[in-house]
């Protein structure tokens, strides 16, 4: 399949990156709107918001440090809970360093800075592709993405107060279903059942128990638990081609 590509083209793997990010744009602009105008609501300013977009850079932890800033809570309380909602983005960078260990250190820390869910995802497609993530193809991915986030979540900011109450269109609904989006999408994998099936029912049982966000991040650990206990059957350049 990639026989006649030429990975070495630094200018055609960015385009290819680039082409790959139109969906994903497409998809998080409703999330980004959203977070513009929440932001907005819950008592930030547009700049502050939009500050809060370019340096977290996380959507589900964007809406839950907006929903705790205006709570009469201890900054560390805040961030603990920013953190344990974006701990699976140190699972992602586990198995992202397996197919960039290639890259220099210094572009390693600067690419991972963009290493949201989509990301990931495309990232992992591309391995099962069995096709080479090269730095430029990955920021000509991540580069789009990030300045629409940022766009978005300006234009949120400054016209999302039109709406006067834009939680009520249920927009935020599409944020669950375009992660059962990204995980489908990874369905052909090994044990990919019942990992997604153990830590659905963790999670759930850790929301009505532990409370959230806590619930995130205990479903991932019980997942990946499941995962090192009952190994996927494959050599292991199988499973670091993607294969397994």
């Amino acid at each position: 399949m990639s026989e006649n590509i030429d990975f070495n083209d630094t200018g055609a793997e960015f385009r290819r990156g680039m082409r790959r990010s139109i969906p994903v744009v497409i998809a998080a602009a409703p999330f980004g709107l959203l977070f513009g105008a929440l932001a907005v609501s819950n008592g930030l300013t547009v700049g502050e918001a939009v500050l809060m977009s370019a340096t977290i850079y996380a959507g589900a932890s964007q809406m839950v440090g907006i929903e705790l800033f205006g709570q009469d809570l201890a900054p560390w309380v805040v961030v603990l809970s920013v953190f344990a909602v974006n701990f699976r983005h140190v699972l992602y960078s586990a198995v992202s360093g397996r197919v960039t260990r290639h890259w220099s250190t210094l572009k390693r820390y600067f690419a991972f800075f963009f290493l949201t869910d989509p990301q990931f995802a495309e990232a992992e497609r591309r391995v099962t592709e069995r096709r080479p993530v090269t730095f430029a193809w990955y920021m000509g991915l991540a580069l789009p993405i990030y300045l629409f986030w940022i766009a978005v979540a300006l234009l949120g900011a400054l016209f999302g107060q039109i709406i006067p109450n834009p939680a009520a269109l249920g927009i935020d609904f599409l944020l669950p279903l375009y992660f059962l989006g990204l995980v489908m999408e990874f369905r052909e994998r090994p044990l990919w059942l019942p990992v997604v099936a153990v830590s659905a029912i963790a999670s759930i049982a850790a929301y009505y128990s532990i409370g959230s966000p806590w619930h995130v991040s205990v479903g991932a650990v019980v997942g990946i638990l499941l995962a090192a206990v009952w190994p996927a059957q494959g050599t292991a350049s199988e499973i670091e081609e993607g294969r397994a």
